[in-house]
């Protein structure tokens, strides 16, 4: 390890460097360590271009990018419905919209996005100047579930839902080898010939993770918008609007980043569950749960119309063939006494263990006394 080429070595002056200026609203922490890397940053008049690096927020000065940086202790947190369109950068050099522009916060203070959605996707954004939330929300090892709603050309098989769910394979480029990518929670909303709409939950946060598992399974990507982050959930927002976070929410929120191991092994539990088993299919939203309730019911009315067709088919096949039966056996009867008399079948009729008596007219020519 070369050696540092500072003297803010010692971990007991207080807290890192990068996370002082993230938490003061500099930029976010990944941002913050580039800029030290540049040279941007000084400390008492010291230049501080390697990490790591500990400071004593109180007594020591800092200066980043020509700035004095003073934390300020009022934070704010937002929830914002990210339109298509708008990038999470803090300044875009292409001159695109970016989300920092659309919150205008009363306090004055400077937000940051936590985590990003490209580009191209919208919904669920919560922006804050926490640096130590931001980062225990969007650090892999603290696994805080995102949810996402995902629409894709064509009709998933089972068989492509039962890839996403044991994992597909992404490469990582020059970060390394590449690895599996895994769902949390895979639920199918609605499903077509067109389209197939999804809800998929993640906890691994990897670059544009969704489209690139579905793309590989042959089914871009047609929407995709965040729903849910940890506790937080999109509602009652228009997209492009803002709200600041519930004392409930945020609490909630608090709770579940900063919560201990144990709780952090019982959701990679719940969402390795079904790994390796039966694909989960279950159908949420209470739109999509009533057209599923009627189709259901239209499918087992059309059943028990099938079935009823079927049982009154065989029952009229049932009946033909018992007539045609008993017509055979008519015929035989009478067929057997006209053999037995030598002419027309007998009349009258017969009893069981008998032959039929024959006719008065037939007895009485049969038994009249001879003339000679």
């Amino acid at each position: 390890m070369p050696k540092a080429d500072h003297p803010f070595t010692d971990a007991a002056r207080g807290v890192r460097l990068q996370k002082f200026l993230a938490d003061a609203g500099v930029a976010s922490r990944r941002r913050c360590e580039e800029m030290i890397a540049e040279g941007l940053v000084e400390v008492n008049g010291t230049l501080v271009a390697s990490l790591p690096a500990w400071i004593d927020p109180v007594k020591d000065q800092v200066i980043a990018d020509g700035r004095r940086v003073r934390r300020d202790s009022r934070v704010a947190y937002v929830l914002l419905f990210k339109p298509k369109g708008v990038v999470c950068t803090n300044s875009d050099p292409e001159g695109r919209s970016c989300a920092v522009d659309l919150v205008e916060h009363p306090s004055g203070l400077r937000l940051y996005p936590v985590g990003r959605l490209d580009m191209d996707s919208s919904g669920l954004l919560l922006m804050t100047n926490d640096g130590e939330l931001a980062n225990r929300l969007t650090h892999p090892r603290y696994e805080m579930h995102k949810g996402y709603e995902v629409t894709v050309a064509g009709q998933l098989s089972d068989d492509d839902l039962g890839r996403l769910e044991r994992g597909v394979f992404l490469s990582d480029g020059e970060r390394g080898p590449g690895r599996k990518a895994k769902t949390g929670r895979l639920d199918v909303i609605a499903r077509d010939r067109q389209k197939t709409i999804l809800y998929m939950e993640l906890f691994e946060g990897r670059n544009r993770q969704i489209r690139r598992m579905l793309l590989a399974l042959g089914h871009p990507v047609k929407k995709l918008r965040r729903v849910k982050m940890g506790p937080l959930r999109l509602k009652g927002l228009a997209v492009g609007e803002w709200r600041d976070l519930t004392a409930e929410e945020l609490d909630r929120v608090r709770r579940d980043a900063f919560a201990d191991a144990a709780t952090i092994h019982r959701r990679r539990e719940r969402a390795e569950r079904n790994e390796g088993g039966a694909p989960v299919r279950k159908r949420r939203g209470i739109h999509a749960s009533r057209r599923n309730e009627k189709s259901d019911r239209l499918e087992r009315r059309a059943q028990r119309t099938r079935d009823l067709s079927a049982k009154v088919r065989a029952g009229r096949g049932l009946a033909r063939s018992s007539a045609e039966r008993g017509s055979d056996r008519r015929g035989s009867a009478a067929r057997t006494g006209a053999d037995r008399r030598g002419g027309a079948p007998v009349r009258g009729k017969a009893q069981k263990g008998r032959p039929a008596r024959a006719s008065r007219d037939d007895a009485s020519r049969d038994h009249r006394p001879r003339l000679s």
